[in-house]
């Protein structure tokens, strides 16, 4: 077959018998610039909630290095101990059982965070970033003094004791929607959450109490209010970000009080 190389492109007018004439390479393809894309894909990707998030990520890592690095000495010397003085693993694990689930609930929360899913939404807000640290570090200057006298051990152990299950309670439901800086990771109703929008705070208020009855000092009172001041504002922080959540107003229309059932 011969080609008129002189016929038009194809999508052109022309007279009946010159179609099959047609260069069909002329085909006339729009310019695609894959360079641009590229770009737009990677700001995409790389955006500033999920700059936030690998920060918030990174932060909270350092934080549990140096508690880590505070707490491991401590239990170390005391396995060394108990394995001079069997008979004293009793006696001490009853006595370290607060330690304990304090080591657990810190490690399920790194754990959480480190391996969560990346957020809906996220505070941008200053305010909001530093409510959150504040709260997280500001328990970390409480310093242990003379044991109580004239409140049992087991009292401040029990509400201590409490406390940390609801916080480890919490985490679960939680799970890979746990974070320290306001943003919706996905709403969650079951478990504590069916009682009070905020069991996470109610658990770290019961474990500062529990401290407090069993450290009395007016260093930790003064120190553990302000917690509870930072932590206020900070739940009401995330709540502005949570209401913008059709599903997080439904749930606000069923469970009406934040921390405390009938008062808040």
């Amino acid at each position: 077959m011969n080609i008129d190389q002189d016929s038009p492109a194809f999508g052109e007018a022309s007279a009946p018998g010159q179609i099959l004439g047609r260069r069909f390479w002329n085909l006339a393809v729009p310019r695609i610039d894959f360079r641009a894309g590229r770009q737009q894909n990677l700001s995409a990707l790389v955006s500033k909630d999920l700059i936030l998030d690998l920060i918030e990520r990174a932060v909270v890592l350092i934080l549990f290095l140096y508690f880590a690095n505070k707490m491991l000495p401590r239990l170390a010397s005391l396995i060394s101990a108990e394995i001079a003085y069997p008979e004293l693993l009793w006696l001490a694990a009853s006595n370290n059982v607060d330690a304990a689930l304090l080591v657990i609930s810190e490690s399920l929360g790194v754990f959480l965070i480190l391996t969560r899913r990346f957020p809906k939404t996220v505070s941008k807000l200053p305010l909001d970033w530093a409510l959150s640290f504040m709260a997280v570090n500001a328990p970390l200057l409480a310093t242990p003094t003379a044991a109580s006298t004239f409140i049992p051990s087991q009292v401040a152990t029990t509400v201590m004791f409490a406390g940390m299950i609801i916080q480890i309670s919490a985490k679960i439901v939680l799970w890979r929607s746990y974070g320290l800086v306001p943003a919706n990771r996905g709403i969650k109703t079951r478990g504590p959450y069916r009682f009070v929008r905020h069991p996470m705070y109610v658990g770290y208020t019961l474990t500062h109490i529990g401290f407090l009855l069993g450290f009395p000092s007016l260093q930790n009172f003064l120190l553990y209010l302000t917690t509870f001041s930072i932590e206020v504002a900070r739940l009401m922080r995330e709540e502005v970000v949570l209401k913008k959540d059709q599903l997080y107003r439904e749930y606000v229309s069923r469970v009406h009080y934040r921390v405390i059932p009938g008062i808040f």
